[in-house]
């Protein structure tokens, strides 16, 4: 063991099983640490809250190494990825409210201390994430959908360079309220659906560039990006509503993903005693 100091990083909130041990035991986190379960105080009840943690060096992540560290995309990825990956290990087996990517905490003391104060408040997002997953829903407008056929867009024989221009443009912009209305129509759907068969939305802004692809990997354009939280037993209903709701739209694709960890219905990490850093978290 290392005599350089560390910091406790957090992942997630959870309560402490036998099962939960056994998974917690056996994963690595991030800079590859292992995981462990910081519980609270015996007072705290069987049911208490635990936080799900790992040691990280203070030198790799005191809070002007990090301002750095956050630039490097290569590192943020990694990173991400790590944390993710133990947060959604979890998922598989227990309710888990993930927290932030580099919540961090000086010491166990510290994060005990803030786990005790917060103890209520997790308990209850806890009581409300069990038995739900989170799942995702992309709607995209496909590359030259509703574009103008060739006969539409030309302009008669006769017309000069300037007027044919102008009903090239004419065309193309009706092209465009087109393929709108279309992604209004599949947005009014998917919305319906969720009002049917999740207990909660929520609405994040669209993407664009690189992000705005969809799980296949083909482009498009991205007018909705929404996260719905479904019980389990509504799970089937749920996606045969979606792919119900998708049809009948050409030039539309909507892509369902989940089930994820519940990071968009999380709330908000306490506020840290001695924490280095707090990077924001969660779905992309």
């Amino acid at each position: 063991m290392t005599s350089e100091p560390t910091l406790t990083y957090v992942y997630a909130v959870a309560v402490p099983t036998p099962q939960l041990g056994r998974i917690v035991a056996s994963l690595r986190g991030v800079d590859d640490a292992p995981v462990t379960l910081l519980t609270p105080p015996e007072d705290g009840g069987p049911t208490a809250p635990a936080f799900v943690t790992s040691q990280v060096l203070h030198g790799d992540w005191r809070e002007e190494v990090l301002r750095t560290r956050f630039e490097d995309l290569a590192w943020l990825e990694s990173t991400a990825r790590a944390h993710h990956h133990v947060i959604q290990t979890l998922t598989d087996h227990a309710t888990v409210l993930p927290l932030r990517m580099a919540t961090l905490y000086q010491d166990d003391d510290r994060a005990l201390a803030a786990l005790r104060e917060q103890q209520p408040a997790f308990a209850d997002r806890l009581a409300l994430l069990a038995h739900h997953a989170e799942y995702g829903i992309k709607v995209y407008v496909r590359p030259g959908a509703g574009a103008p056929d060739a006969q539409e867009a030309a302009a008669p024989a006769s017309t000069s360079p300037g007027k044919a221009y102008l009903h090239a443009r004419k065309a193309q912009h009706h092209a465009r309220e087109d393929r709108y209305q279309q992604a209004t129509l599949a947005a009014e759907r998917i919305a319906a659906t969720a009002a049917r068969h999740a207990t909660h939305v929520v609405r994040h802004p669209t993407q664009t560039g690189p992000l705005a692809r969809g799980e296949d990997g083909e482009d498009g354009e991205n007018v909705l990006n929404d996260s719905y939280l479904v019980p389990d037993d509504q799970v089937e209903a749920f996606r045969t509503a979606v792919r119900h709701a998708s049809q009948d739209l050409p030039g539309v694709r909507i892509d369902l993903t989940g089930p994820w960890a519940p990071y968009s219905f999380a709330m908000p990490p306490p506020r840290a005693t001695g924490t280095a850093h707090e990077a924001p978290g969660g779905r992309t």
